[in-house]
């Protein structure tokens, strides 16, 4: 298939209005592609291409895409109309030799590489690719959309195209099975020791009240404020994965050696680490924090801020795949396997009970409660109704979409921030912007880190890549005309930075609505 007929779909695509007609235009795609092209098209629909981050900047995408500042080369100088059309396949291909590329020169040759796909692909497909390898493809084919639309196209139910992608973690992989071996080909996606899964994500409750009533008797544990962690055993090998899926085996050798020592003989838990204090309360989020990424100093930073892990769900055991059954008996499982890892947990029906657990959380310093369906599956990568989580606070995690300059004490840094929730369709949406909270440490980090994924600059504000998630306190949401979404935060203050969350986990606008619809009244 040739790049611009994919470029014409996604176009389509992010005009229509309906969500139908998205996964329609989407699935009518599908079944025209060749077998072999099936997982480069749905990664470039889906704006994530099979190679990840190929290691290309801003600078070098604009360098590549408008030449005529530079010297031309011989090359760069024949007729662009000699070029045959720039297939998808061949984007594909240029893509894995970009992510391939390293070493002395590889800076030219990447700049090379990027001309010739940019002289090739023509105005509106280098417009494409420039936001593809940007980050900023917002068109509506994320990933639940083209699930639906890989179930269009086969006839395949889109629970099962959910559940292949959630084992699989590729879903042009499972595009291609369902698209070339139907069901049969679907069934041979498991869950595999050491392939991290995406992990369960939860939905803000706005009091214990709310969540008992939705989910009747439920498992009560403690919120933590550390980092999640997925691990993986098999035997004495042990491997740790961040949640992003980054593997961060070596960053915590505590968490390798509990396991370790556990009976089973494989093993696949869903956790959190957390940094505690010698009276037992928890250090804040960015002191936990502190232990990844610093593979050279492990020894010192574990004498100087050891971690205790909390396990809090079961997804394998000695090669079963238990994620499918009720959570009562993946929990049950888990305190019989690792009693001493096990969360604080209990099961609750009345609101009285719940509150005394909850105060119990908060004493000892945690976030608050996580309630939790007893008879749910684990649903990796989703953000579902089965866990509920509830917080004195009244925050929302958002994505920082651009920054003003200060005035006054806050002259010479980025402060005033824009803030956008995740629109499900695609994009964020603006909801307001705030300048409180923040320290000058803060202040001064979140000036350099936001100069440095800065894409244009309009008077005093910086319009920035959406991806750098921020946990923001506010008093209500308010109908708005001065904003997109028709809707404002008010009295927001930021918190702090999840570095540990992609853009793609930020809220969404569906969440904002019913906070100000008075469905959920309070943020958790």
């Amino acid at each position: 298939m040739l790049l611009s007929d994919l470029v014409a779909v996604s176009r389509r695509v992010r005009d229509a209005s309906a969500r139908t007609e998205k996964v329609e235009l989407l699935a009518d795609l599908l079944r025209r592609l060749e077998p072999r092209e099936v997982p480069a098209a749905v990664g470039l629909l889906s704006g994530q291409p099979r190679q990840g981050r190929v290691g290309v900047g801003w600078a070098a995408l604009q360098a590549a895409a408008h030449p005529e500042e530079e010297l031309p080369t011989l090359f760069d100088a024949l007729p662009a109309a000699l070029d045959p059309p720039l297939t998808v396949s061949e984007v594909d291909a240029a893509f894995e030799r970009l992510a391939s590329l390293a070493g002395s020169g590889s800076a030219n040759r990447r700049a090379a590489e990027l001309r010739g796909l940019f002289r090739r692909a023509g105005p509106e497909a280098s417009d494409f690719l420039m936001r593809l390898v940007g980050g900023e493809l917002r068109q509506g084919a994320l990933a639940g959309t083209m699930e639906e639309a890989i179930a269009g196209a086969t006839g395949i139910a889109a629970s099962e195209i959910r559940r292949a992608a959630m084992l699989s973690g590729d879903l042009g992989a499972v595009a291609s099975a369902a698209l070339t071996g139907g069901r049969e080909a679907l069934a041979r996606f498991h869950l595999v020791l050491f392939r991290p899964l995406a992990p369960m994500l939860a939905q803000p409750a706005d009091s214990l009240e709310e969540a008992l009533d939705r989910l009747g008797e439920a498992a009560l544990e403690y919120k933590l404020d550390g980092a999640r962690v997925q691990v993986h055993k098999s035997g004495d090998e042990i491997r740790v994965f961040s949640r992003q899926l980054n593997e961060v085996t070596t960053a915590v050798p505590e968490v390798v050696e509990a396991v370790r020592a556990l009976p089973a003989r494989e093993l696949i838990l869903d956790a959190e680490v957390i940094a505690l204090r010698a009276d037992g309360v928890p250090h804040p989020f960015q002191v936990t924090m502190r232990r990844f990424g610093r593979r050279l100093e492990v020894e010192g930073m574990r004498r100087e801020l050891p971690l205790t892990p909390f396990a809090f769900d079961l997804l394998q055991l000695d090669g079963s795949d238990w994620f499918g059954r009720p959570a009562g008996e993946r929990f049950a499982a888990l305190r019989e396997i690792a009693p001493a890892l096990a969360v604080a947990q209990m099961r609750a029906t009345d609101t009285a009970a719940a509150a005394r657990f909850m105060e119990e959380a908060l004493e000892r310093g945690h976030e608050g409660v996580m309630a939790k369906s007893l008879t749910a599956a684990y649903e990796a990568g989703s953000r579902g109704f089965s866990w509920l989580k509830v917080k004195p606070a009244h925050t929302l995690d958002l994505v920082v979409l651009a920054a003003e300059w200060g005035n006054g004490r806050r002259q010479g840094w980025l402060s005033n921030l824009h803030l956008g929730a995740r629109d499900p369709g695609g994009g964020f949406v603006m909801l307001g912007k705030t300048f409180k909270g923040m320290t000058d440490e803060m202040l001064t980090w979140q000036t350099r880190h936001l100069e440095s994924i800065a894409v244009a600059t309009e008077g005093r504000t910086v319009h920035v890549r959406p991806e750098l998630v921020v946990e923001v306190a506010f008093g209500d949401v308010q109908e708005s005309p001065h904003y997109p979404g028709g809707m404002a935060l008010r009295f927001a203050r930021v918190k702090r930075y999840r570095e540990d969350k992609l853009a793609s986990q930020a809220d969404t606008m569906e969440t904002v609505r019913a906070i100000m619809e008075g469905r959920l009244r309070r943020r958790a």
